[in-house]
């Protein structure tokens, strides 16, 4: 098995070479908590060890008159990332406003994808969005990525999103 995948990642590489690195999209769980997000990282961040890469909450987000930011929900998590392994982000954030009224336990995850490029991230949001539906279209946001939300045809939610600074790094 593991001489089938060297053979296909080999195959992916234009000039045959073993030793030339594939960039490929990273995908992470991203966790939805309604109001308890900061707890649950507390105590995952107890067990895996390390420290928050970020946290933001929403009273730090930029006003929006189309959708404001009730006083109550200023203090929950807007995003909250905790690495716990080089290659892995254990990633949440509370919901609120128009989406509270979709939590549910058991459906409160999204796969997200950090994608190397943005055409990389246009093809796997527009590929992976085929026949769903999208929540956030792609664009450039206020934190600096490039960013979107869907849920695909099988009922999965989805977070795409590209890092220019994070690709010239």
């Amino acid at each position: 098995m593991v001489q089938g995948i060297w053979l296909t990642l080999i195959s992916l590489n234009k000039d045959y070479s073993p030793y030339k690195i594939i960039k490929m999209a990273k995908i992470n769980v991203y966790l939805t908590y309604n109001g308890d997000c900061e707890a649950a990282f507390n105590f995952y961040k107890s067990v895996f060890g390390g420290d928050f890469a970020y946290i933001g909450r929403y009273k730090d987000m930029p006003a929006n008159a189309d959708h404001p930011v009730k006083p109550e929900e200023g203090e929950r998590i807007m995003h909250i990332s905790l690495p716990t392994s080089k290659e892995t982000v254990l990633m949440g954030c509370d919901t609120g406003g128009e989406w509270a009224s979709n939590f549910k336990a058991g459906n409160n995850f999204s796969l997200s994808i950090t994608a190397d490029s943005k055409e990389s991230a246009d093809k796997l949001f527009n590929g992976l969005s085929a026949g769903g539906k999208v929540t956030m279209p792609l664009g450039d946001t206020f934190w600096g990525d490039y960013f979107g939300m869907f849920t695909d045809k099988f009922g999965i939610n989805w977070m795409v999103s590209f890092n220019k600074g994070q690709q010239e790094k």
